[in-house]
């Protein structure tokens, strides 16, 4: 009897471990990497500040119906709704010459946003006017890193290299842009591939004015922007970087 007894108890011990155990599946749930962010900002790299606090849109100004900030990023956009006009949320503070780094990743059906820089608000209008780091993709390419000019000559002043950029880009996840502008030269980076470098020869173009963050109209698209951060450089130092 205690013998059967015993074997019986065993069954039963072997059977609650089994039933309580954490599955492999419970013990390896971990959120996608691409969504994490640290639980503080931290210090910016030698030499930058920070633009953007991860908490709050101190400093920028824009309409906030489309601008929010989740997961220590600005996000712009929503994916329920369409984007009916161009919005832009914008520094309060005008640089001149600067090194802008930062992250960007887009959601939904749009694919298009851009990072403005030496522009301008346009008075009564939801548009600003200026040099704009293209985001995604128009005219059925890839238009990242791209320098386009907003509400002024409408037009693509350079371009990144076609052959390239799909191989460069992190369609689903953060690419890290760069904007470089030193008196007359401007240099753009994605994920570390330098882009463009573009001399501008009109004297008339701002050679100053705010940073800006684009949500493109059209379908529900959600652009994010994390760690944006700056170093400014001095007039007398405002040549071009190699």
């Amino acid at each position: 009897m205690h013998s059967n007894s015993n074997a019986t108890m065993g069954w039963i011990v072997a059977i609650i471990a089994v039933t309580c155990a954490p599955s492999s599946a419970q013990e390896r749930k971990i959120p996608d990497s691409a969504d994490q962010t640290s639980t503080s900002v931290g210090e910016p790299d030698e030499g930058f500040r920070w633009l953007f606090d991860g908490k709050t849109l101190d400093g920028w100004e824009g309409n906030h119906d489309y601008f929010r900030v989740e997961q220590q990023a600005i996000v712009a956009g929503t994916l329920q709704d369409k984007i009916p006009h161009n919005q832009f949320l914008c520094t309060e503070k005008e640089f001149d010459n600067f090194d802008l780094r930062l992250e960007v990743r887009l959601k939904g059906q749009g694919n298009n946003a851009g990072i403005q820089f030496r522009s301008q608000r346009i008075p009564g209008s939801h548009e600003v006017r200026g040099y704009q780091c293209d985001v995604g993709v128009a005219w059925n390419r890839p238009v990242w890193g791209g320098l386009y000019d907003e509400s002024r000559r409408r037009k693509m002043l350079a371009e990144g290299p076609r052959e390239s950029l799909p191989k460069w880009i992190k369609a689903d996840g953060w690419n890290e842009m760069r904007i470089l502008a030193r008196g007359e030269n401007i240099q753009l980076f994605v994920n570390g591939h330098k882009t463009i470098e573009y001399v501008e020869e009109d004297s008339d173009i701002a050679r100053t004015g705010i940073v800006g963050l684009q949500i493109h109209s059209g379908p529900p698209t959600e652009a994010w922007y994390r760690k944006i951060r700056i170093q400014e450089f001095p007039a007398e130092s405002a040549s071009p970087s190699r």
